[in-house]
């Protein structure tokens, strides 16, 4: 068998196995116990960006503005991918423009999380029982539970419908009827067309009250 080498020793000023060996446990101690401050100072944009969204979204999440939507009980990747969207100019609504310019991928996931987690409530908007039930045989024919699932409650990028206000339903099922709507799945401009204003007031009406 061969000779083996001689252990080298440290030079002068040269930190030892052992001395590293605890530096590095010390330097991990160190990253363990500043983790929550970290994580704290990385939440404060998104503590300060949701009572910039409640004057419009409500409080709640829960809009009680005409043609303003409703964030609670959304789904968390459908909240994401809009305002990703938005914050690229893909879907541009000029007044959430100041909102989103400057929003991480971070701040997004965190918004997406804190509204996907409210719980959606009724805009006190009134319903007409007949246009539920009329609302109700077109959202069969048009398979819209195939989607937003029978509930209505929404999936992945598919949003809520349930318990969203009427009024904004309206206009955005007309938006996808009569021209592009930016940013959109082109599958909802396939499922609505052909529909009158009374159908799409129909299925706005159904669709809140689910």
């Amino acid at each position: 068998m061969g000779r083996r080498s001689p252990a080298r020793r440290p030079k002068r000023g040269e930190a030892r196995p052992v001395e590293l060996v605890v530096a590095a446990g010390l330097a991990l101690v160190a990253i363990a116990l500043c983790a929550p401050c970290v994580l704290d100072a990385l939440s404060m944009p998104v503590v300060e960006r949701i009572p910039t969204c409640t004057p419009c979204h409500g409080a709640d999440g829960n809009s009680r503005i005409k043609n303003v939507p409703s964030l609670a009980g959304q789904p968390e990747f459908f909240l994401l991918n809009q305002l990703i969207l938005m914050r690229e100019g893909v879907r541009r609504i000029e007044a959430m423009a100041p909102f989103v310019k400057d929003l991480t991928d971070a701040d997004a996931e965190a918004l997406a999380k804190h509204f996907n987690k409210l719980a959606p409530q009724p805009s006190g908007e009134p319903i007409d029982p007949a246009l539920v039930e009329r609302g109700a045989k077109i959202a069969t024919q048009r398979r819209c539970g195939s989607c937003h699932l029978p509930t209505l409650a929404g999936q992945d990028q598919m949003p809520r419908l349930a318990k969203q206000r009427v009024d904004y339903l309206i206009l955005t099922l007309k938006s996808y009827r009569d021209g592009p709507r930016p940013g959109a799945d082109t599958a909802m401009s396939a499922g609505v067309a052909g529909l009158t204003d009374p159908d799409l007031a129909a299925l706005a009406h159904y669709a809140a009250s689910r």
